[in-house]
């Protein structure tokens, strides 16, 4: 029994070995990787070309999906390779992400799962502010909701888009879970703080039971951990991260209403994407004051086989009774269909904007 023992010893010493072998052609490589990597960022640089470039990101990721034979999961290897890309960034030139703070929010979940640990993230205070901060040049790159799977559309970005000048150039499918956060008892909650689109997600379980607790909106649930963190009877709904960064505990965990719910996050840019064959494109337009304009509008798409995969609506607000259609199709703006659909729609719109192009999110991050 004892010799059987110290055979297995002997194995696993000789397994480890072959790891730390392998170990060092992993770090060598990459460091070649690497090396590469900054004479690339020196030809952007030159040549003036964005940093982050979404097609590029959506070729590696397939191409590492294709070459993967397993045993690795394929999120692993994402995960590994986008953690790379992060580093790549930081040797090119490093990002500056602006998202819906403070720390700890859904959005900068988001970031932090799309782009990794080694660019530098920027809280900003509502979602307005994301788009500016893109549009003036102080941040690379906005991360902002668009819609939830169970709540519908993020009212605040739509209104943002109507007024702003930058283009949709990746988009983030995030899996929520929300929890119930607090440094009290479940008993001595008398107040709950969260987003109101979140409240909407959990308002099932909310009213079943805490119905008589007063529920207070604030411009994010990481804003809601952190008067958590500070007032006594106050408890907010935000993810685990948030409860790591201010001290909260989880009182209840994944209390959304439903089990697939997925917030879709949209990276906003001052450049627009590249074609990569596996696109979705943004629209806004308003409609010509005639009978059945949108329904024309609608019929173009249709003709050239441009399939849509939402359709939503805000007021304009410039003029009573006028709104903006917000619309995503699949496909490329400069695909050759694509492009002679929206010429052609224009005839049935008062204004038509593409909001931008970009590769298509297929599964939660």
């Amino acid at each position: 029994m004892a010799e059987r023992k110290g055979s297995n010893s002997k194995d696993l010493e000789d397994l480890r070995r072959r790891i730390d072998r392998l170990d060092k052609e992993i770090v060598e490589l990459l460091s070649e990787r690497a090396r590469v990597v900054i004479e690339v960022g020196k030809t952007k640089q030159a040549e003036g070309t964005p940093i982050y470039a979404p097609d590029r990101e959506h070729a590696v990721l397939k191409r590492i999906a294709e070459l993967n034979k397993g045993p690795l999961p394929q999120k692993t290897l994402q995960a590994i390779y986008r953690e790379l890309m992060s580093g790549s960034f930081a040797l090119e030139k490093p990002l500056r992400i602006g998202y819906l703070g403070p720390e700890g929010s859904f959005s900068h979940l988001a970031a932090t799962r799309k782009f990794g640990s080694s660019v530098e993230y920027v809280s900003v205070t509502d979602i307005r502010a994301v788009f500016d901060e893109v549009a003036k040049g102080h941040c690379d790159l906005g991360m902002v909701p668009i819609e939830n799977s169970i709540g519908g559309g993020i009212l605040e970005s739509m209104d943002s888009f109507i007024d702003s000048q930058v283009h949709i150039c990746a988009e983030v499918l995030l899996a929520v879970h929300h929890n119930l956060l607090a440094n009290c008892t479940p008993e001595a909650v008398k107040v709950i703080a969260s987003k109101p689109e979140i409240f909407a997600q959990c308002r099932n379980w909310l009213s079943s039971t805490f119905g008589d607790v007063q529920l207070v909106p604030v411009a994010s649930s990481a804003r809601a951990a952190e008067m958590a963190a500070s007032e006594q009877g106050l408890a907010a709904i935000g993810s685990t991260l948030a409860a790591d960064l201010y001290g909260l505990k989880v009182v209840f965990a994944n209390i959304e209403d439903a089990a697939n719910n997925v917030t879709r996050f949209l990276v906003i840019s001052a450049t627009p994407a590249r074609r990569t064959g596996n696109d979705k494109t943004s629209l806004m337009f308003t409609t010509v004051h005639k009978a059945g304009a949108l329904v024309e509008v609608l019929n173009v798409l249709a003709k050239h086989k441009i399939n849509l995969t939402n359709i939503d609506t805000r007021p304009s607000k410039r003029r009573n009774w006028e709104y903006y259609f917000f619309v995503d199709a699949e496909g490329h703006c400069q695909d050759d269909h694509f492009a002679k659909a929206l010429e052609e729609a224009r005839g049935h719109c008062g204004d038509l904007h593409v909001l931008g192009s970009f590769p298509r999110a297929v599964e939660a991050i």
